[in-house]
């Protein structure tokens, strides 16, 4: 359809009609589109079939997670931060529903061609009917905010439930996240220590703010990083 037409000369004086066309009314929204997280989903597709590879008889399973260490000299340390994110984001109460089963069911037959026995979707049935839906798991962790030598167990996680020994390490893919704002916390502490050192032997004697070094570093990580979400955990 056309809305009106205009008319343009070129260099030559000759002139040429051109339709102007009316303007396109996106077919979209007036609110944001709802995304809706599924735990069943959130981990690493081989995985999904990891049940079946435990030896017979497996109920628990223990695992930690640590920073294996830094090639910077110095930094022989890791400031622990980001953990409580996670698990009041996508971990706390009932994250498990039907509607969540059968969405991954789906997708993991069509992932894994065909094949529906790489899902243990009974493993997942037994948390909605068993648990509420509520994830069986205990998770112990240094306090965030605390300084670290590397190499050291930041935080532990063993499933409570004996038929969900196969949960422990599905959620590793999710909590393994957790090194983002850590390393962001780490590196900012290290800059600041170094900003102190050199703000000391040039003769500063006003610490007190705007004039000490938490005014000195200042964050525009925002526009580079890779989504809204890691922006808000690298920027906390």
């Amino acid at each position: 359809q056309v809305a009106s037409v205009r008319h343009v000369c070129d260099a030559r004086g000759n002139f040429a009609r051109i339709p102007t066309p009316k303007p396109l009314v996106a077919a979209m929204s007036s609110q944001p589109e709802p995304w809706t997280e599924n735990i069943v989903l959130m981990s690493d597709s081989y995985k999904v079939s990891h049940y079946k590879q435990y030896p017979a008889g497996t109920e628990y399973v223990y695992s930690y997670f640590e920073s294996r260490g830094c090639d910077n000299e110095g930094w022989d340390s890791v400031c622990f931060f980001g953990l409580q994110y996670f698990l009041k984001r996508y971990m706390l109460g009932q994250v498990v529903t039907q509607a969540k089963i059968d969405e991954a069911a789906e997708l993991y037959e069509a992932h894994f061609g065909g094949d529906k026995a790489m899902f243990y979707k009974e493993g997942w049935q037994h948390i909605l009917e068993k648990n509420g839906g509520k994830l069986p798991v205990e998770i112990k962790c240094v306090p965030e905010g605390m300084v670290i030598p590397n190499k050291t167990v930041l935080f532990t996680m063993v499933n409570t439930d004996p038929k969900c020994y196969w949960l422990t390490n599905f959620l590793e893919t999710l909590l393994v996240q957790v090194w983002y704002p850590m390393t962001v916390c780490t590196n900012s502490r290290f800059q600041k220590l170094s900003i102190y050192e050199y703000m000391k032997k040039t003769g500063n004697t006003q610490w007190a703010p705007p004039n000490g070094v938490g005014f000195k570093l200042h964050d525009f990580g925002f526009r580079g990083v890779s989504s809204v979400e890691s922006a808000a955990l690298g920027g906390t």
